[in-house]
């Protein structure tokens, strides 16, 4: 094994790119589990691909890993941030390079998530035989109709991505891409207790000692669907996590009264989260950092539906995705920001080449200073 990798890296580094696809299960476990890894590379004799089974002990990447940590090569993927984030982690390896075919559609004019064999069908006119996407990748061994569905993921992953890239060309738009794809560089599928923790449901309207028993539950969770290899709402779900951290229960009675918290928990965890709970009243209280999140505004509602108007019509023009520019939530912040009088909300529509192309515009209209109207071939036009 270990010398096809290192022959398919030789051709990767000769083509200067190479085409990645992974299949992984992610059903019943703490983390994805990587099953196969789909390569494809061009040679003198054609585009070669193969499917590496990371699964059997004499399986060793390092020589493709050290390919996918090149900037000097380009890597194509089609929606690959759970994969990056997983080979980044099973590989122990950084992925630069990235060229994903399907951020890459939406600055071509096409719907942002567009499916692969969709996109690969619109941009080279090659139709897939999806007969295996819902499989079980980790049993072995594999079926032939598996491995085919497995290769056809990555055999015209250059061609789509050569038509792409002409159309980006084509558009001026080809370095948006490419920098919105570097974003992908950081994907990673580890969980953090301290940002599990600050994104919990109604966390910041807990008290300090209370948000204490919080993190304290957050790290005995992680902790105990790790070790079990178990899906973490499976040993406690956030909203009754939470209202534990809230109650601070001391006896499985108590404990019992909480609203989501099923038999089967209560029976096998139910003293462990008595005992972390007493461990977090111990700690030292946990303050909200910041300020807290401003509440939203009934006012708001058809500013937003303004706001997303404009980004809406800009982006038409521009021939990109409305959903690489903004989202509900981003718009909702911008126009808090504008009624509160602060400056600039800290959002990508008010970055980079988004604000290029809309943000400036976009706060000039929430101030007042710009207005919508509808003309004569029923598009949104704007008035100064």
């Amino acid at each position: 094994m270990i010398d096809g990798v290192a022959e398919l890296a030789a051709h990767a580094r000769a083509a200067g790119r190479l085409g990645i696809d992974t299949e992984f299960m992610g059903e019943g476990r703490y983390r994805a589990l990587l099953c196969l890894v789909q390569i494809a590379v061009e040679t003198p004799d054609g585009v070669q691909v193969e499917v590496l089974d990371p699964l059997t002990t004499e399986f060793d990447p390092k020589p493709l890993a050290d390919v996918l940590a090149d900037p000097a090569i380009q890597v194509i993927l089609h929606a690959g941030r759970q994969d990056v984030a997983l080979l980044r982690r099973e590989w122990s390896t950084e992925v630069h390079g990235i060229f994903d075919t399907q951020v890459a559609a939406g600055f071509a004019g096409l719907r942002a998530q567009l499916g692969y064999e969709a996109l690969l069908h619109e941009m080279v006119g090659v139709r897939l035989r999806k007969s295996a996407s819902f499989t079980r990748w980790d049993t072995r061994p594999l079926s032939e109709e598996q491995v085919g569905y497995a290769r056809e993921d990555v055999l015209h992953l250059a061609d789509l991505a050569d038509a792409l890239q002409s159309a980006l060309d084509a558009r001026g738009r080809l370095d948006w891409a490419l920098e919105e794809c570097r974003a992908l560089e950081e994907a990673t599928d580890e969980r953090e207790p301290t940002t599990i923790f600050n994104r919990l449901p109604r966390i910041n309207s807990l008290e300090p000692s209370q948000r204490a028993v919080a993190f304290e539950l957050v790290r005995w969770r992680e902790e105990t669907a790790r070790e079990t290899d178990r899906p973490v709402p499976s040993v406690l779900a956030d909203a009754p996590l939470v209202e534990v951290a809230k109650r601070r229960p001391s006896s499985l009675e108590r404990l019992a009264q909480i609203r989501g918290l099923n038999e089967s928990t209560l029976r096998r965890r139910g003293r462990q989260i008595l005992g972390v709970v007493e461990r977090g009243r111990t700690r030292e209280p946990i303050p909200v950092d910041g300020d807290r999140p401003a509440p939203s505004d009934a006012n708001d509602a058809p500013l937003i539906a303004l706001g997303e108007a404009l980004v809406r019509a800009r982006a038409a023009e521009a021939g990109l995705a409305y959903e690489l520019i903004a989202a509900r939530a981003d718009l909702q912040r911008i126009v808090t920001a504008v009624r509160l009088g602060a400056n600039d909300a800290d959002v990508r529509t008010l970055q980079g080449w988004r604000r290029e192309v809309v943000g400036t515009e976009l706060l000039e209209l929430l101030q007042g200073r710009r207005s919508l109207r509808v003309g004569a071939d029923r598009t949104i036009e704007v008035d100064h």
